[in-house]
């Protein structure tokens, strides 16, 4: 299935520990957000909105200025030094200040209450939420002595290491820690035959 047309959830990763985190997730190993559609999948996945709520308003421009924001996300959180780190300290500051989506309890099924918004979200209040999530990661000392870079060959994600003694090596162990336990089966093969 072509990505840009996909939106199902195993195609979006939502396992960094942090939305802003799992922003920088969309990046590996290709470009996720690569269409409006996928775009608006993530951000239901990501939990910025209920699932339901309408973004049918999205467009081409929400895509440019996610991209932009978890450009500069990754920069302070990989602490890249430079002229560029001050200015995506700078841009992050001034995304934050946009308010957030305003949630409401509704009655849903049954009687329960379920969250929905009060109206269709803007692109900057949902930026917003993610740069606040960023501020919020990047200033809280325990939070930022968490954050990690897999272990895996190639693979650049950032999480937050929450398992107990902090010894998570890989963004998933599905995944990157499957890759790198059938490499050391082989090699262990390898070295047996010979």
């Amino acid at each position: 299935m072509a990505l840009g047309t996909a939106t199902v959830a195993y195609e979006l990763r939502f396992d960094a520990g942090r939305i802003c985190l799992d922003l920088l997730a969309t990046t590996h190993p290709e470009e996720r957000l690569d269409s409006t559609k996928v775009l608006c999948a993530w951000i239901v996945g990501s939990g910025l909105v209920p699932d339901g709520t309408d973004l049918t308003h999205a467009d081409p421009s929400w895509l440019v200025a996610f991209r932009e924001l978890r450009g500069w996300i990754g920069q302070l959180v990989r602490d890249t030094p430079g002229p560029g780190y001050e200015l995506a300290l700078a841009h992050v500051n001034d995304t934050a200040r946009a308010a957030p989506p305003a949630p409401r309890a509704v009655p849903g099924e049954g009687g329960a209450l379920v969250r929905e918004l009060a109206g269709p979200p803007e692109c900057a209040a949902l930026l917003g939420a993610v740069a606040r999530d960023a501020v919020e990661l990047l200033t809280d000392p325990v939070a930022r002595a968490a954050i990690r870079e897999c272990e895996g060959d190639n693979c650049p994600i950032v999480y937050l290491d929450t398992s107990r003694g902090r010894r998570r090596r890989w963004c998933s162990s599905e995944v990157c820690g499957n890759r790198e336990r059938v490499a050391r089966h082989r090699r262990r093969a390898a070295l047996a035959r010979v």
